[in-house]
């Protein structure tokens, strides 16, 4: 059983949602408004609202002994309903991000810090398929006769001219790059990338799980030349398993690989490549696997 305590879910406009977090431990924990919360804490903001892209569930974790005083790093991780509770998860299993978090704070390995779930859409590829590079993406899609726009700048621009001042405004948060992750699986880890490109003065470092880089023919790949962020300040995560849709990834990440280590990142320092043999395309893997990203971007040998 989880250690960990839930607050009950609410429709009120997130933008109202919890004003003080010495009241929520107040009527959780049962303490009075001067103690802070011992155990680590779920919080729902139901219906966010955006004026770029349609309202959605986000949902943060507080590390263990969170102090209002203190500041933390934050991860922003895509497909939040998939991250903490199985009974949103797809096919009914989450990647138990709080579980693992709290395995490696225990073990003292990573940093404390705050993981927001931001749920996904309907729209879910046309929020997470990168719209670089642009003319190339524009000619694939009007040659196959889509019509559905790609929104993934819109939904960039939801995480970061919303949610992230929501985030730094309600929690204590580190509010530096060198603080702020972003992480995804398949095209969550498209997006992640892209997200890192777009706003390398945003986000220090992306975790890129079972990235899906066949999407649109692997047009993406193209963008990344002369595009990535300063592997100075920056981190990069990539992994894949072995077999099903997992199994394709492979010529595809080896020539990210190319591209990364041409752009002068070194692997096992700023950027890291793995393989699972004989791990699939699916959250159970991920799970599993999950506690290798977080050490590489949380880990305390990489304050």
């Amino acid at each position: 059983m989880k250690n960990i305590y839930k607050i009950m879910k609410t429709k009120l406009p997130a933008l109202v949602l919890w004003p003080a977090l010495s009241i929520i431990a107040s009527l959780v924990l049962g303490c009075s408004s001067k103690q802070k919360p011992t155990e680590p804490v779920i919080l729902y903001h139901n219906d966010f609202p955006s004026q770029w892209i349609e309202s959605r569930n986000v949902e943060v974790w507080l590390p263990p002994d969170y102090d209002p005083n203190k500041e933390y790093d934050v991860l922003y991780m895509h497909d939040g309903q998939n991250v903490f509770n199985a009974t949103t998860a797809y096919g009914g299993i989450a990647w138990e991000a709080d579980s693992v978090m709290q395995s490696l704070l225990d073990k003292d390995l990573i940093r404390p810090a705050i993981v927001v779930g931001i749920w996904n859409s309907p729209k879910r590829f046309q929020e997470y398929m990168p719209n670089e590079p642009s003319d190339q993406i524009f000619a694939l899609r009007k040659a196959a006769q889509s019509e559905e726009e790609l929104l993934s700048d819109q939904y960039l621009k939801f995480i970061v001219e919303e949610l992230k001042p929501f985030i730094d405004k309600e929690y204590s948060t580190k509010k530096e790059a060198s603080s702020t992750f972003i992480m995804g699986s398949s095209m969550g880890g498209l997006i992640s990338l892209y997200a890192l490109m777009k706003y390398p003065d945003v986000f220090g470092g992306a975790g890129c799980i079972s990235t899906h880089w066949p999407a649109l023919d692997g047009i993406f790949l193209e963008y990344l030349p002369g595009n990535l962020p300063d592997p100075d300040t920056h981190k990069l995560y990539f992994d894949h398993g072995t077999i099903n849709l997992d199994s394709l990834y492979h010529p595809f990440q080896a020539r990210v690989d190319s591209i990364v280590e041409a752009s002068g990142y070194t692997s096992g320092q700023n950027w890291i490549t793995l393989t699972f043999e004989g791990h699939d395309h699916n959250e159970a893997f991920w799970r599993d696997r999950l506690h290798r990203p977080l050490t590489f971007l949380l880990g305390k040998d990489q304050e």
